[in-house]
């Protein structure tokens, strides 16, 4: 008979300690009968949230829970890694490693059916949550790969663009049942543990954004598949620790890592097509807006930001990320 699969929950905090908690106490609510823990990651917030999350657990006497710090602020998939480095306490490896945003909250048997999918399918090695918000409206979670195609299509908005490219744009209509996707965004992401030691963990060089597209390109390179779980709900809130809903101009690690997955997966000249097709279709859209006399969506710059930090970094040299603390340098100590 074999044994039960053992989970690991990764919960990443950045000054949204209540929230978090919330999100921990709907995941073990879902783990009831499965084999596992819970690690909370604090990203150095350097707000007392350590502290805060550490006497709450105690408290509430959580005893699959505990609370690390990861010592400094690398981003989403550095600090989501230092979680997963970090195992079970007693040194032991999990069988499947599930990443739940602190803005996060699983529904009734979200995290059972995840198992369930990658128990029932061993060539997938990713999969997904149907995400809501608080209202119950979906939120769009399902993506194509990013390509020179998709750039044009998406900065040009114009229909009949778009509907010519529409199996290359990037996001995927919200679909009614569970299928197979190139990505999807990782506010409920569980990914199979032998997949991880294949491909390796989040790289770290994204501090936000682009990096669970760049680890689901990974895993399909290696041959394992990406699914959208439909019957697995989880409503998440969104942008609390990014304060992207209240963005003002396009943050410099957005472009930072977009640049990063064109050269890292498709090479320098690629990515110059990407940004060369995106700011063509950028500049045709600003021409519409300007007979039409409507506002350009895209915000103020943006493609003057885009066209000089991509010529900027073209000409710089690329360093080398530098290595996350191992978990036993970071369990228990407060910042």
């Amino acid at each position: 008979m074999m044994a039960a699969p053992r989970l690991l929950t990764v919960v990443l905090n950045w000054r949204t300690p209540e929230m978090t908690m919330r999100a921990v106490r709907a995941a073990l609510r879902e783990m009831e009968g499965i084999a596992g823990e819970v690690t909370v990651v604090d990203n150095d917030s350097q707000d007392g949230s350590f502290g805060m999350m550490t006497a709450h657990v105690t408290a509430h006497g959580w005893d699959r829970v505990r609370v690390i710090q990861s010592g400094h602020n690398g981003g989403f998939g550095a600090g989501n890694n230092v979680g997963i480095r970090a195992g079970f306490r007693d040194g032991s490896r999990p069988d499947y490693v599930y990443v739940l945003n602190s803005d996060a909250f699983p529904g009734s048997g979200a995290i059972r059916r995840l198992i369930e999918t990658l128990e029932q399918d061993q060539g997938a090695g990713f999969a997904g949550s149907h995400i809501h918000g608080e209202d119950g409206a979906p939120h769009l979670t399902t993506f194509r790969f990013p390509s020179i195609a998709s750039e044009f299509e998406g900065a040009v908005r114009f229909g009949p663009v778009s509907r010519m490219l529409a199996q290359r744009a990037v996001p995927v209509p919200i679909p009614a049942q569970t299928c197979d996707v190139d990505w999807l965004a990782g506010a409920s992401l569980m990914m199979r543990q032998s997949v991880l030691d294949q491909i390796g963990l989040f790289d770290e060089r994204f501090f936000l954004y682009f990096e669970e597209t760049d680890l689901c390109l990974r895993a399909q390179r290696a041959g394992f598949r990406v699914i959208y779980v439909r019957d697995s709900m989880v409503e998440h809130i969104g942008s609390v620790s990014t304060g992207m809903k209240e963005w003002q101009r396009v943050p410099d690690y957005w472009f930072d890592s977009r640049l990063h997955y064109f050269v890292k997966n498709h090479g320098v000249g690629y990515a110059a097509m990407a940004s060369l097709a995106h700011v063509t279709g950028g500049l045709l859209h600003r021409f519409r807006s300007l007979l039409t006399g409507r506002r350009p969506a895209d915000p103020p710059h943006f493609l003057r930001t885009l066209l000089q930090h991509d010529l900027a970094a073209m000409f710089q040299p690329r360093k080398a990320p530098e290595p996350a603390p191992v978990a036993s340098e970071l369990t228990g100590v407060s910042r």
